[in-house]
């Protein structure tokens, strides 16, 4: 997965200095990893990351993203045994070279030692490898000057957006229950269902808006207008207007609803959070939240195609100009219909209690 660097300026002179500055670049002090690091000019621009051992053709995106990002260096590193590492190193350095680029350094670095791949003196790089500490070296500390942040592991990253427990998680059972059971009583009560539908996309929308809006400034949805606005997202015509509406800023709000809510209203709002974190520039975030989401809901559409856009390198630019406004949303869905709120955990007799 592909991170945006390009904000980023630490000045590497070594390899003890390339792997002081990779968790700071992909975020998390990297285990069981492949990482390439593309440079224009002198200048990290991308970092990707693969789990070892690499999958077969894993790495072939890797070629329009050179061109695309006009890279014309990179550096490699492989985190773990040289048996799994070693295979991942080579395809990373057969891909650079079918698309012209230099391999700068390629490196392993496994329990506390590194070995070079493109170095054969014993002087510089001895068989038994050469010590290192990427925590008290000088980039590290000109990392956190610069406010970047490395966490422990990428499991660390994954716990920023678990679900919350204990008195939270009961708060917010007892909210989802109620906004469920409100919506079918109401829905059970209306003459006009496809009307009934009309009118609650309309206010679905509306609190779509106004949580954006205070998201923006910091304010938190309370348990009960978070889980309605859960009940809100899982209507695609809903959803999709958050989409439309993405901003970076966005972040917060997803990621707290991604949190917050019952696992059977996550897929969407993770979804949303993964496209917030991928607009800016945090591939790595967008992963696990898509994880989080496909775990719950394998087949769930937005998911899926984010997943397929961030596996095949793909910028988050490649949706500018593509996405469609309101207007054009409202013509290509029709008027709303009953059918639209099928996909609501819970609305249907034949699921009363999805959420115990």
């Amino acid at each position: 997965m592909t991170t945006d660097i390009s904000a980023s300026c630490l000045t590497l002179t070594s390899p003890a200095d390339i792997l002081a500055a990779v968790p700071y670049l992909v975020g998390f002090h990297p285990a069981d990893s492949l990482i390439v690091v593309g440079l224009a000019r002198s200048q990290a621009k991308v970092a990707a990351r693969w789990n070892v051992p690499v999958p077969p053709g894993a790495l072939a995106p890797l070629v329009p993203l050179f061109e695309r990002e006009e890279v014309t260096q990179v550096v490699i590193v492989g985190y773990g045994p040289g048996e799994t590492v070693t295979p991942g190193v080579d395809e990373a350095t057969a891909t650079a070279a079918r698309a012209g680029v230099e391999v700068a350094e390629a490196l392993r670095a496994h329990d506390g030692r590194y070995w070079s791949y493109v170095c054969d003196s014993a002087t510089c790089c001895p068989p038994e490898g050469t010590p290192y500490d990427p925590l008290s070296s000088r980039v590290a500390a000109e990392a956190t000057v610069r406010g970047l942040v490395a966490l422990p592991d990428r499991e660390t990253l994954q716990r920023t957006i678990a679900p919350m427990s204990g008195p939270v998680r009961l708060a917010m059972r007892r909210a989802t229950a109620e906004a469920v059971h409100d919506l079918r009583t109401a829905l059970a009560a209306a003459h006009d269902p496809d009307g009934f539908t009309a009118d609650f996309v309309a206010q679905g929308l509306a609190r779509v808006r106004a949580a954006l809006a205070r998201g923006a400034i910091g304010d938190r949805l309370d348990d009960a207008e978070a889980a309605r606005l859960g009940l809100d997202l899982a209507v695609i015509r809903v959803r999709d207007e958050a989409w439309t509406l993405m901003d970076d800023s966005h972040i917060a709000l997803w990621k707290d609803l991604t949190r917050r809510l019952e696992p059977a209203f996550v897929p969407p709002a993770a979804s949303l959070l993964a496209m917030a974190a991928w607009r800016a520039g945090d591939s790595v975030l967008a992963t696990i939240a898509l994880e989080r989401a496909l775990s719950l809901d394998p087949h769930y559409s937005m998911g899926n195609l984010l997943m397929h856009a961030l596996q095949h390198l793909l910028p988050p630019g490649v949706m500018d100009g593509r996405m469609p406004t309101p207007a054009e949303l409202d013509a290509a869905m029709g008027e709303p219909r009953a059918s639209w709120l099928l996909p609501v955990p819970g609305l249907s007799a034949d699921d009363p209690e999805p959420f115990a």
